[in-house]
């Protein structure tokens, strides 16, 4: 239903009403505990942090306020993900964007910043092995390089991370 609630380029009343409904229908899933899961709980606090990163300067300094496009991007990202995926947590970074971060101890982390565009810069830290990328994310499945990422970092295996 993911697809049919994105704007496309169908113009027709007709489309119109077909995507409200669906979103509408996504929304209530959405905030349902047991219909949506912990997904629900992240998008919350996703937008709870992006509430309160709003104001120029909200770091005390001069940072940007938390983007929407970058909030909505972090969104479908985790609606995307697969649901043996641990989830992120959430952090405002200066420019505006959003980073989601996995991490299993202090050397052993992956970072991804969503921000105006679907262009995903990423992040990993295991051990003394470290690096870094970029990957596209169309809305709808996360690149495989970005969950054998995570995957390999939070369950401690020796998955490959990198471009591919």
């Amino acid at each position: 239903m993911q697809g049919y609630a994105r704007e496309s380029s169908a113009v027709s009343s007709e489309a119109r009403v077909l995507r409200n409904a669906v979103n509408g229908v996504l929304k209530l899933a959405e905030r349902s505990q047991v219909l949506f899961g912990d997904k629900a709980a992240a998008i919350s606090q996703l937008r709870t942090i992006a509430n309160e990163c709003a104001e120029v300067g909200w770091d005390g300094y001069n940072a940007s306020p938390i983007e929407w496009t970058s909030v909505r991007l972090a969104e479908e990202f985790i609606r995307a993900m697969p649901d043996d995926l641990p989830l992120p947590e959430f952090a405002p970074e200066p420019d505006g964007s959003v980073s989601l971060d996995w991490i299993q101890s202090r050397n052993r982390l992956f970072s991804l910043s969503m921000g105006m565009t679907n262009r995903l810069a990423y992040a990993w830290l295991d051990g003394s092995d470290k690096g870094h990328g970029v990957a596209r994310f169309d809305g709808e499945r996360i690149p495989t390089r970005v969950i054998e990422g995570i995957t390999g970092i939070m369950n401690h295996g020796s998955a490959p991370i990198g471009a591919r």
